[in-house]
């Protein structure tokens, strides 16, 4: 398995358990009352930072176990790298849009971070995704 897809299954690994993580301590929060009043920047930035040092640390312990030929990059895999990331910005495009379009509505901050966080998520899961299947299945640049 190239470093590169590990990497993206790395991505995929602390996305979910951080985000999973993130809507326990939200939801489990919710008592009776509306859910927007909620405490969420501290558990927000908590399990984003979390998610950043599990990444970074388990990428340096992807890097020294694997053998130096694995560490090599080639075209292909350039190439399945931009593809996943072009793919992956479309939710970051998307969450900004929902950014602005709950802010215009007045919405509360809660909703307009909760958006925008989600659409990073689901942007680190859909280019995450796309460069996994691009290595299991091929890849065939255009």
């Amino acid at each position: 398995m190239a470093v590169e897809e590990k990497r993206a299954w790395i991505m995929i690994v602390v996305t979910v358990v951080s985000y999973a993580a993130y809507l326990i301590v939200v939801l489990g929060r919710s008592g009776d009352g509306p859910l927007a009043q909620e405490p969420y920047v501290s558990a927000l930035l908590w399990t984003v930072g979390a998610a950043i040092v599990a990444s970074i640390a388990l990428h340096i312990t992807v890097a020294l176990l694997s053998p130096e030929e694995e560490k090599t990059k080639d075209q292909r895999d350039r190439e399945i790298h931009h593809f996943g990331e072009y793919i992956g910005q479309s939710f970051v495009v998307i969450g900004g849009v929902a950014g602005l379009v709950l802010a215009m509505a007045e919405a509360d901050q809660f909703w307009i971070a909760n958006a925008i966080y989600l659409a990073f998520v689901l942007s680190a899961l859909l280019g995450s995704t796309a460069k996994i299947v691009a290595y299991r299945l091929g890849f065939q640049p255009w």
